[in-house]
């Protein structure tokens, strides 16, 4: 993913932020704000011809250096594309892409209701570690918010 797709995954994060269970933004941010969030070496797009169909990309949890082998994995799929194979062709790719980078944890939050991304995640290896309750409100409700995990089994392995 590059500035250039930025308009088509845009349309995507678009679809998602409206169905209510995909995340706490209210709207899609800019190319910059975006840009500036996520990692440079953890950005992927699904595309069917020219048409990007969904994207999967890295943020960092913390600046601290303690903390640089763990990221958190967003992921999202076009609404007519849904279903396909899309979202697991994506997460397979980000959890090789963040091994060959040196990423040992990955970790997600999900909205217990996204019950098709609780699946997606937990058939790639993720496991849930737990709840956050009330963690943020969204649209005025407060929403809690599932915690997944993957950790590598090749990456930060120590001998």
């Amino acid at each position: 993913m590059n500035a250039g797709d930025w308009e088509q995954v845009s349309l995507v994060y678009g679809e998602g932020i409206s169905t209510g269970h995909a995340t706490f933004e209210t709207a899609v941010p800019t190319w910059t704000k975006w840009d500036s969030g996520h990692l440079p070496e953890g950005r992927l797009v699904a595309r069917v011809g020219d048409v990007i169909v969904g994207w999967a990309a890295l943020s960092p949890v913390s600046s601290r250096c303690v903390y640089a082998g763990l990221a958190e994995v967003s992921i999202y799929v076009a609404a007519a594309c849904r279903g396909q194979g899309i979202g697991r062709a994506l997460l397979g790719a980000l959890v090789a892409l963040s091994e060959q980078n040196g990423i040992w944890t990955l970790q997600a939050g999900i909205f217990p209701e996204n019950f098709s991304s609780l699946a997606l995640h937990k058939k790639n290896g993720f496991r849930e570690v737990g709840r956050r309750e009330r963690l943020g409100k969204l649209n005025g409700v407060w929403r809690d918010v599932i915690l997944l995990e993957r950790r590598s089994r090749v990456v930060g392995i120590d001998g």
